[in-house]
């Protein structure tokens, strides 16, 4: 049974989490280029692949003990937020650009460009974490499949309107504030048993 709570909370961990990140620039910078529907269903469906992904990583992590798995969990959360916080910025990810507008090729450089550079990212570990932290797949997949195309959207369609009038630091901030909350939750879980 779906949980909206679940997928309330990761979708709000997930979308303030990706705001900062590189992939909703260059989701800007490739709506700014082309169609804005084209590239929006490009990254759209990355964006599927890659919670389907990190979702598949944090079933497997529940096989483990829950006082384990709440404490890892808790840790990575800690690293997570160290890392928004200590990030600079400045790994840009390129992509060429395709010589014509058609569907496949805009959408395809779109999905191209948010496969590689969300592999192995902060919000595919979280997703993963989140995972195991809840026990229900569908629910974390839902929110978080919504949290990055929420984001996606506000970068294709909307992006430099955001970034004028809120600071990226205070997204930045923000983002790893609720890391450090589920961080406690889940360490306070593993020691409490």
């Amino acid at each position: 049974m779906l949980s909206l709570t679940v997928i309330a909370v990761v979708f709000g961990v997930i979308f303030l989490a990706e705001l900062p990140d590189k992939t909703a620039l260059a989701s800007l910078m490739l709506g700014t280029r082309y169609r804005a529907s084209y590239v929006f269903a490009g990254v759209a469906a990355a964006f599927v692949v890659h919670v389907a992904l990190a979702i598949a990583a944090g079933s497997l992590l529940t096989l483990l003990p829950h006082r384990w798995v709440q404490g890892v969990v808790g840790v990575l959360f800690l690293a997570g937020a160290a890392m928004l916080l200590l990030s600079r910025g400045d790994d840009e990810e390129t992509v060429k650009a395709p010589s014509d507008q058609s569907f496949w090729k805009v959408s395809g450089a779109g999905f191209m460009l948010i496969l590689v550079a969300e592999f192995g990212d902060l919000t595919q570990i979280m997703t993963a974490n989140l995972a195991a932290r809840y026990d229900d797949p569908v629910s974390v997949g839902i929110g978080a499949v919504l949290g990055l195309w929420a984001v996606a959207a506000l970068g294709v369609f909307g992006g430099r309107m955001l970034m004028k009038r809120v600071p990226l630091s205070l997204i930045t901030k923000i983002a790893a504030a609720f890391m450090v909350v589920l961080a406690g939750f889940s360490l306070y879980e593993a020691i409490a048993g």
